[in-house]
């Protein structure tokens, strides 16, 4: 058993990108001798990294809040060392180091590597491309790019992050066939905007290319697309995921919204009429995919007959997985120069009324696979129930598949064919067969 000086906390705050970053960091100090932990609520070590999130307010406040619980515990001397990364660390470098000094050092987003130095050892090169997986050791994210060319109004990421830089094709290659050696067999393949991928390494968009490319190393099962962009798309993706029998139907593709007004306001590049038309190919063109998205309200200057469009275009589209989300305004971004104009009570409701409308969707949808047999992969085993997901369904997001303990002893990790039985709100109810 490692002593208490051998072990350290690596806590990861906000998305699944951020959390590739603690799990190569993760990697680096495991193959210097330190014995990583990553639950936040039961930490082990003298040392705690914490990699922030600084998207938006409520991402904001919730690192900060954890930086101060670790910053109380070292003053009563729990801990030894505190240091801090990630996004939050990048955007406000010059002021957090004032504001929490109990806080030993801040570390710039992609100056993380200096952590491994600071502590006294070597980033080991050979080690680059690998993970200490912090999800079930079945599945992994795998980032292929950093930052956004977009300049969506509203957003902050670009300030954080900087322009679009895609990793090479034989890089991500390389990192997938190591986390099959290590028995990953789905791959949430993920970047702030998909769509862009490889236009800035190789003069043309790529993601094709790349995803053909995984789909044929051996013990790639399941293969995830998130975080696509409307605008630009490119089509030939849409091959990829129909003939590939290990690249999921499913794709990830943030709307944000329908009308052109507020398109146009939020500089999104696209129009009503283009919306419609992308969504009309991928479904003709991947019969069966299932497409998740996220939409905002409430941004500056949404009429109510704005959000009606909005909700109409939910209605009428019938996404099979939805998120919706406040405008929150974001400093130094283009949005932040425009009147906060929709009330927080109106944001509020409107963000109901969303939902409201994609719980009876998402009800008609469930009901409509009762009797369909589908391919499950089983997550963990908590209380009465197996919890497992489709294709249709990335982990921590989407429903799941709940199958009942009492039918027979299952694995964790392992494939099964399941038939659907009934479903509760989101999640659906099957049986092995």
């Amino acid at each position: 058993m490692p002593s208490q000086l051998n072990e350290i906390d690596v806590i990861n705050m906000g998305c699944s990108k951020n959390l590739v970053d603690a799990e190569l960091l993760a990697r680096q100090l495991e193959v210097n001798g330190y014995h990583v932990n990553f639950d936040p609520a039961k930490p082990k070590g003298k040392i705690v990294v914490i990699n922030t999130c600084g998207f938006i307010g409520d991402a904001k406040e919730e690192s900060i809040e954890q930086i101060l619980k670790f910053a109380e515990a070292k003053k009563k001397k729990k801990i030894d060392k505190l240091l801090v990364m990630g996004c939050l660390s990048e955007r406000y470098i010059n002021d957090l180091p004032n504001e929490i000094p109990e806080v030993d050092k801040f570390y710039r987003k992609f100056a993380w590597k200096d952590i491994i130095s600071d502590l006294g050892y070597a980033f080991m090169p050979t080690c680059s491309l690998q993970h200490k997986i912090s999800t079930p050791a079945h599945y992994a994210y795998v980032k292929i790019s950093e930052g956004c060319n977009r300049r969506c109004a509203y957003c902050a990421i670009p300030l954080i992050t900087g322009s679009y830089k895609s990793r090479s094709i034989e890089d991500i290659v390389n990192e997938v066939e190591w986390l099959v050696s290590q028995g990953v067999k789905e791959f949430q393949i993920i970047a702030q905007d998909l769509s862009y991928y490889g236009k800035d390494l190789y003069g043309e968009y790529s993601i094709a290319k790349l995803v053909e490319r995984i789909a044929d190393i051996k013990g790639v099962e399941w293969i995830r697309l998130h975080y696509a962009y409307p605008t630009d798309f490119p089509y030939d993706l849409l091959r990829v995921i129909r003939e590939r029998d290990n690249v999921c139907k499913y794709l990830d593709l943030a709307f944000q919204h329908i009308d052109d007004e507020v398109l146009k306001n939020m500089r999104r590049h696209i129009t009503e009429e283009e919306t419609y038309e992308l969504i009309r190919r991928i479904r003709e063109e991947v019969p069966g995919i299932h497409l998740r998205t996220t939409l905002m309200v409430g941004f500056p200057g949404e009429s109510e007959t704005q959000f009606e469009k909005l909700l109409e275009f939910v209605r009428k589209v019938r996404f099979e997985r939805m998120g919706a989300f406040q405008y929150c305004e974001e400093e130094d971004t283009p949005a932040a120069k425009l009147k906060d104009d929709v009330s927080p009570e109106d944001k509020e409701q409107r963000q109901e009324r969303l939902m409201t409308e994609q719980e009876s969707i998402a009800e008609e949808l469930n009901e409509s696979k009762i009797g369909k047999v589908f391919k499950v992969i089983i997550d963990r085993k908590e209380g009465d129930y197996y919890y497992g997901r489709t294709e249709f369904d990335s982990p921590e997001v989407d429903p799941e598949v709940l199958i009942p303990v009492s039918d027979q002893t299952l694995s964790i990790g392992a494939f099964y064919q399941v038939q659907i039985v009934d479903y509760d709100y989101f999640d659906l109810i099957g049986k092995v067969i």
